[in-house]
């Protein structure tokens, strides 16, 4: 090394790391958390966009491994009466009970209804907003942003396991 220049700093040789580290983790965050938007959107559409959907009440008959089926007995207007229409189960889908439900578009699937509805159709973006705290915490090394990330996942996820009791 000539006398007169410099050495460089440790900064300067790490930047582009640095640079590329916080690139790609804040890609990989970003992509999970569009990814839990999209997984809720499906279902979060039929709940929260109800306009000229047939809605109704479902009373559970009968419950398998993954769905519980029931008549559906409407309660909006141009609504149709089913004999018989699916439900996934879920922690708080219970034989007998009755739920207040919407029917998805061209299927015989319906859907919980109102905030409990709402809420555990965001199920799969606070399991993506929890994903997310970990890599903003360690990939990006933004403490906060990571707390308030998880945090938010863990309220949103209560919530809706507390409305489905």
């Amino acid at each position: 090394m000539i006398p007169a220049m410099p050495a460089a700093s440790a900064a300067s040789r790490t930047a582009p790391v640095t640079a590329l580290r916080v690139v790609s983790m804040g890609a990989v965050a970003v992509l999970i958390l569009v990814a839990g938007v999209w997984g809720s959107w499906g279902t979060a559409q039929d709940v929260m966009l109800t306009k000229g959907r047939e809605r109704g009440t479902v009373t559970v008959t009968a419950c398998g491994d993954d769905t519980c089926t029931g008549p559906f007995a409407p309660v909006s207007t141009g609504a149709s009466k089913r004999a018989s229409v699916v439900m996934d189960k879920s922690v708080g889908v219970r034989k007998g009970q009755t739920y207040d439900v919407i029917v998805k578009p061209g299927t015989e699937d319906v859907v919980r209804s109102g905030p409990a509805g709402v809420l555990y159709s965001w199920v799969p973006l606070g399991g993506a907003l929890l994903l997310a705290s970990v890599v903003v915490a360690g990939g990006l090394r933004l403490t906060r942003v990571a707390w308030l990330l998880g945090g938010s996942g863990i309220a949103l996820l209560t919530a809706a396991f507390a409305a489905l009791q």
